[in-house]
């Protein structure tokens, strides 16, 4: 049954004043009568059309400086009645009170008010009133339509016109299901700037929601539907050319920029396949960033993703074109390069000058989700202890350094093998450490053989037993840099200064599963 009702009576309350000729035309042309209040009250009759003022229509003027003007009985219970209820509709008889059949509200544009540096200019940009009447007429959509989003008024307005200036039950229930959604929305954005405003990362009660950025192609699968939200209503990248983006390709380009947004400079190139780094580089130059990246596993970088901390011109789009990417992500792009790199029809390019690695992390599990910081720690010489006779050199330092910080992102349990500022061989996921040492060292031999001598390794989280140490150390590596905490640490140590290699001890573990 479609139940369509006559709208006889709008309330119309709205921030965002897009479109509104549009609406109020059509409510004139059915003969429907407009109550508004303040700034959209002004705007109503700015526009030509009659309305009613709240104000008027409930005989109580605003109060406080404005923070009452919807909240009346006159107003919610207009709102609330059911239609099919004698007892309601006695009672609206005897108090005079009148249906009101189509409520439009959107609120205080609190996202942007709470960029500005006063907090109680913020405060008072909490909309009360907006967020009540959304509800109310939520609540009674088998009578009530409310609409919150301008983008909803073609269908509104369709809808007028197929049935003369009534609703039918489908759409009222779709846009109070929209509504609810968006009163969450909105609550949720205001919990999340006061918890960040005051330091509470995690409440009794953890509140979140996103907005739909887009429906993506299919999820890890084909056969799996998905879409991506923003928690911030964008989520700072810009895809500029190439097909339309996979939950994969989202999962990898986030991945991707985690490691290269980490540099603190304009340098450094990535690679990554499966959310795992294949090759890390941070050189001076660019372009030797760039085949350093590619050569510490050039099989596994094949149709992967590429992300820069710099900004790509003509020359390096022509290094690039030389290989096969899904992605490629940079801090802008010169307009010769794009004209380059566009010629590759399906080439996904994406600026991320915007991008911030900000926020908590979080993985969900059915109907519950864990939460905590993001790992966004940087090791520096203050976080170390160097625990071997044997002192590393500077550049030796800067290496481990560089190592351990790649490390981090790596899925555990994770080894690195650098030479200066570039990986040779990572690896990664495995479910023993010796086993991702044995992986570290195969990739290098095999791309990388003649810079395995004097590289350095670093490891995620402690060395449980002394064999991963030692066979790092027979494949020619020459320090080592791991977080200390094993009951064997001593052992390791011993090992350390028996065969003259440099050891240092993190105070910082880096699982990442």
């Amino acid at each position: 049954m479609q139940n369509i009702i006559k709208i006889k009576r709008a309330l119309i309350s709205v921030s965002d004043k897009s479109f509104l000729k549009n609406i109020l035309t059509y409510l004139t042309k059915y003969k429907i009568e407009i109550i508004s209040s303040g700034g959209t009250y002004k705007k109503v009759n700015r526009l030509g059309f009659k309305s009613i003022e709240v104000s008027n229509f409930t005989g109580s003027k605003e109060m406080l400086g404005g923070r009452i003007k919807t909240l009346h009985h006159k107003i919610h219970a207009g709102i609330l009645n059911v239609r099919g209820n004698k007892n309601h509709r006695i009672e609206l008889l005897k108090n005079n009170l009148k249906e009101i059949d189509l409520v439009i509200v959107n609120f205080y544009p609190f996202e942007k008010i709470m960029k500005k540096k006063h907090f109680y200019d913020i405060i008072e940009n909490i909309d009360i009133g907006g967020p009540s009447l959304v509800r109310a007429a939520a609540k009674n959509f088998h009578d009530v339509l409310v609409i919150t989003n301008p983008e909803n008024y073609k269908k509104f307005i369709k809808e007028l016109d197929k049935y003369k200036g009534s609703t039918s039950l489908k759409l009222r229930r779709e846009m109070a299901i929209n509504a609810f959604n968006e009163v969450a929305n909105y609550d949720s954005t205001i919990a999340n700037y006061l918890n960040n405003k005051f330091d509470i990362n995690f409440p009794d009660k953890k509140t979140f929601s996103g907005k739909l950025v887009e429906n993506l192609r299919y999820g890890e699968n084909p056969h799996q539907k998905a879409t991506i939200y923003s928690i911030e209503n964008n989520i700072n990248v810009k895809q500029l050319h190439g097909k339309k983006l996979s939950f994969n390709n989202y999962n990898d380009i986030f991945s991707a920029l985690s490691i290269s947004k980490s540099f603190n400079s304009s340098k450094g190139t990535v690679i990554l396949k499966h959310t795992n780094p294949c090759g890390v580089s941070i050189e001076k130059s660019n372009l030797k960033s760039l085949k350093l990246a590619f050569n510490c596993d050039p099989i596994s970088a094949y149709g992967g993703i590429l992300s820069c901390n710099y900004k790509i011109n003509k020359g390096l789009a022509k290094e690039l074109v030389q290989h096969f990417f899904e992605v490629i992500i940079a801090d802008r792009f010169e307009d010769g390069a794009l004209k380059i790199l566009k010629r590759k029809k399906n080439l996904r390019l994406i600026n991320s000058i915007d991008f911030q690695n900000k926020g908590l992390s979080f993985i969900s599990y059915g109907n519950s989700f864990l939460c905590q910081d993001s790992d966004n720690q940087i090791i520096d010489k203050k976080n170390l202890k160097i625990v071997s006779k044997k002192k590393p050199t500077k550049k030796e330092m800067e290496s481990l350094i560089f190592a351990f910080n790649v490390c981090k992102y790596v899925k555990s349990n994770a080894i690195v093998l650098a030479k200066g500022k570039s990986t040779i061989g990572i690896g990664a996921g495995q479910t023993s450490r010796l086993d991702s040492c044995n992986l570290a060292i195969n990739k290098a031999r095999k791309f990388q053989p003649t810079k395995l001598l004097n590289c350095v390794a670093a490891s995620d989280a402690f060395f449980p037993f002394t064999d991963g140490v030692e066979m790092l150390i027979q494949a020619g590596v020459s320090g080592i840099i791991q977080p200390s905490g094993s009951i064997r640490d001593n052992e390791i140590i011993e090992l350390a200064d028996k065969t003259n290699t440099v050891l240092v001890f993190s105070k910082t573990r880096h699982f990442k599963h």
